[in-house]
């Protein structure tokens, strides 16, 4: 029988440019934060079990704040991701504090992937659809001679935010919703009503509707494997070429694995529109935006 998937939660991250852990950060009078919505969706779309991935820094207070409200619903695990957890024979570079980025924070949850499983970041609003989609999509796919993985896709337009950059996966689909390629353009920003990725300095435009993805994914087992692999070649080939900033993103594994022809990934459109807190100055809009759903009757008390 066919393990049911989890949902794993990337919560790491030290929100530099938010200034503080956003992803305890409340967001309505009752102090429930964008990651309560989140499981509230997850639990409705019939996801049971929760890996958290954290910093073990922080581990007594998330625990206290987010994990204890979510045991009463759901099987609960965690598990560090710290820069110290590299692969046997690798050293930290001298120096290093930043991240190694999302596809380390799944490898450091290995030893507690024991089936299908969905990935999310913690400080995203996704929406209640999207969780549907994601779930029908593990609840009824298996590997055969491909890897077949899934992925929940935006609209550009709909996961911008007026104050700042942002990162985002760009993607390319071919005619049958398959994923082509996904390309991590690490700072998009609205000028002048156009949205437009920076490269080298100079500026080029996206059209709206270009389809991104906010790092919702769907994958077997397998993956774990793959970024295992794909983390040595990573330690071996770009590390030392960017010893203090190179970063391991899950998008780069996946589009290493599309090119051999190892994995498949369909893309699951949604209309949902989504809020994040990349900066603080976000807060405000997320904050009106949770009160209208509740108004709304999508989220009870």
């Amino acid at each position: 029988m066919k393990e049911k998937p989890s949902l794993l939660i990337m919560a790491a991250g030290m929100g530099s440019r938010y200034g503080g852990l956003k992803q305890m950060d409340p967001v309505d009078e009752m102090g429930r934060t964008i990651l309560d919505y989140s499981l509230f969706d997850a639990r409705k779309a019939g996801f049971e079990r929760v890996i958290f991935v954290i910093k073990e820094e922080f581990a007594e207070e998330f625990k206290e704040k987010i994990g204890k409200r979510v045991q009463a619903q759901m099987e609960v695990v965690y598990a560090y991701q710290e820069i110290s957890k590299l692969l046997p024979g690798y050293d930290l570079p001298k120096g290093r504090v930043k991240p190694w980025g999302t596809a380390h924070a799944v490898l450091c949850a290995k030893p507690y992937i024991t089936g299908p499983i969905a990935v999310i970041n913690a400080d995203d609003y996704y929406g209640e659809e999207a969780f549907t989609l994601i779930m029908n999509f593990l609840a009824n796919t298996q590997d055969n001679e491909k890897y077949r993985y899934g992925m929940v896709a935006y609209e550009l337009n709909k996961t911008v935010t007026e104050h700042g950059y942002v990162s985002r996966g760009v993607c390319q689909v071919d005619k049958q919703g398959q994923l082509e390629s996904v390309v991590e353009r690490t700072q998009i920003e609205v000028k002048d009503d156009k949205i437009c990725y920076q490269e080298k300095n100079q500026y080029f435009e996206l059209p709206k509707d270009t389809l991104v993805s906010m790092n919702f994914w769907g994958f077997s087992k397998s993956i774990v494997g793959e970024i295992q692999k794909a983390f040595k070649d990573f330690l071996d080939y770009q590390v030392p070429e960017n010893p203090l900033k190179a970063e391991f993103f899950l998008p780069t594994v996946v589009s290493r694995l599309i090119a051999e022809e190892k994995a498949s990934v369909q893309v699951l459109q949604t209309s949902e529109q989504w809020y994040g807190v990349t900066y603080h100055e976000d807060k405000e809009k997320v904050v009106e935006a949770l009160r209208e759903l509740r108004q709304k009757g999508r989220y009870s008390e």
